[in-house]
């Protein structure tokens, strides 16, 4: 599949895959900041991109910002059709600052195919086997 992506301003960093073969492009701060703990931070990074329907880009964590900071996304799902500026929402949920650097890796995205389901509304459900258990229906 082609990713055409856009730069909406000029010290963008574009996204990159940091390996051949990896799944999730890294995706770059465009300034300094301090993200004090219990703080969230919307965090824009100056493009868009443009990509076929089936496909879905979602913001996931990089594996070194919740274990070196206690620094988690917001999360984050961009459609097809969308083409405004990208972001990442951050938050910090450990107990010290975590800074920031311009050009610091912040999260990274990932191209998934997804299915666009057709809605159907029912009176009744079938059974399942879990039927309506919710968190912890299955022991400890």
């Amino acid at each position: 599949m082609q990713l055409k992506i856009k730069r909406l301003k000029p010290d963008a960093i574009l996204p990159t895959y940091a390996h051949p073969g990896d799944v999730g492009m890294d995706l770059y701060s465009l300034e300094d900041y301090i993200l004090k703990p219990g703080e969230r931070k919307v965090f824009d990074l100056g493009f868009a991109t443009e990509f076929e329907p089936g496909f879905a880009a979602i913001v996931k964590d990089k594996g070194s910002l919740p274990k070196n900071g206690g620094v988690h996304t917001m999360g984050g799902v961009y459609d097809a059709g969308y083409r405004g500026e990208y972001n990442v929402q951050l938050i910090n949920l450990g107990a010290e600052p975590y800074e920031i650097k311009k050009g610091n890796k912040l999260a990274q995205l990932i191209i998934y195919p997804v299915a666009i389901a057709d809605l159907v509304e029912a009176e009744e459900l079938s059974d399942s086997s879990r039927g309506d258990g919710r968190f912890g229906s299955t022991g400890k």
